[in-house]
Order: C-alpha cells, then sequence, then structure tokens
C-alpha cells in the first residue's frame, strides 16, 4: 500500500488489486459487528484488525478450495 501525504494532514492511499478486495471485505465484516452491536469506541481499533483478519482468513479458504479459469491447466491469463 503506497501512502503519500496529499495535502495538510491528508493521505493518499493507493491500493493494490488484492489489498483493495480485502479492504472490501473487512468493511463489510467490520459493518456487520457494527450494526450487531459488538463494537464499542473502546474497542474499535481492535475489530478493524479482527476484520481484516477475518477477511484474510476467507481470502486464503477461496484461494486454496477454488481455481480461476488463469489457475486451469492449459488456460493462459
Amino acid at each position: 500500500m503506497d501512502a503519500k501525504q496529499a495535502t495538510r494532514g491528508q493521505r493518499y492511499f493507493c491500493l493494490q488489486p488484492s489489498e483493495m478486495a480485502v479492504f472490501r471485505a473487512a468493511s463489510q465484516i467490520f459493518a456487520a459487528y457494527v450494526s450487531s452491536g459488538k463494537v464499542t469506541e473502546a474497542d474499535k481499533s481492535d475489530y478493524y484488525k479482527i476484520a481484516v483478519r477475518d477477511a484474510m482468513k476467507i481470502g486464503a479458504i477461496v484461494e486454496k478450495n477454488i481455481q480461476s479459469d488463469e489457475e486451469l491447466p492449459g488456460r493462459s491469463g
């Protein structure tokens, strides 16, 4: 991830496609934790980390169990 100072106090993030996929999944997971009432202001940053960890675990399971078209024998991307 490339984080650059855009202007005073603002950050610019340029996420790679795989990072963006994890970000999107983690955001949805975090939102579910919030809507279920599990997240408090005191433990919000813990739940950010938990959501990212959960998204990465799900991604690893998908990668292990599903072959994309490019991964099939005789196919080239």
